[in-house]
């Protein structure tokens, strides 16, 4: 075998990334028509880890993701959507209310939240698992990107935006603000995708959290 046909055998692999010339990735839509616009492949990348970065609980975060959660909890296939030691209490009629399937929800209760999120990851039983964090290793975020691989699962991790200086192995990174009438999002990164800010306004159905 020559050694050209030995690289292009080897750029086929979903592994490798080739920038804005990768073969298409599986995606999510985000809920959000402007938000799609600006993800490669328009919307959430469906395995990997992503960062959301917000200065404070209860910016948006969950809002922005309340779309996506429905739409993998009622597939006819669904597996489980993970919530690994949230800061606050889901609030069930508020996720129901956004249509999301209530009996696909698990919440793990575990101190060694970065472990439980990596086991559960790496598990193949979920469709996502999110998990809080203030200050993980870069060891530690490469091992939750590579279970969320293996697990053929998307991991979204919420942080504190003073980590957007840090480096990271996810494949997206946003800088989430509160803005008027929603939330202000900036790409810190993207693979393939477009940088800069959005902002997207929403109405409230209801606050998906309650404090414990």
């Amino acid at each position: 075998m020559s050694a050209d046909l030995e690289l292009a055998r080897l750029l086929e692999h979903p592994a490798i990334w080739r920038g804005s010339s990768a073969a298409s990735v599986e995606t999510l839509p985000t809920g959000f028509a402007a938000l799609d616009e600006r993800l490669p492949g328009n919307g959430w990348p469906r395995t990997g880890l992503i960062e959301i970065l917000v200065s404070r609980l209860g910016t948006g975060e969950l809002y922005l993701l309340l779309p996506a959660l429905a739409a993998l909890t009622c597939r006819p296939a669904a597996r489980w959507c993970v919530w690994v030691a949230p800061p606050l209490e889901p609030f069930a009629p508020a996720l129901a209310a956004h249509g999301i399937a209530l009996e696909r929800v698990l919440v793990v209760r575990d101190t060694s939240s970065l472990w439980a999120f990596e086991q559960t990851l790496g598990s193949g039983a979920c469709d996502v698992a999110l998990a809080w964090a203030r200050r993980p290793h870069t060891r530690e975020m490469r091992r939750l990107h590579l279970a969320a691989e293996r697990g053929r699962a998307l991991g979204v991790l919420f942080r504190s935006r003073h980590a957007a200086r840090e480096p990271s192995p996810a494949v997206l990174r946003v800088v989430l603000e509160p803005a008027i009438q929603g939330v202000r999002i900036t790409l810190l990164k993207s693979r393939g995708g477009a940088r800069g800010s959005i902002e997207l306004a929403w109405q409230s159905l209801g606050c998906p959290t309650a404090r414990s």
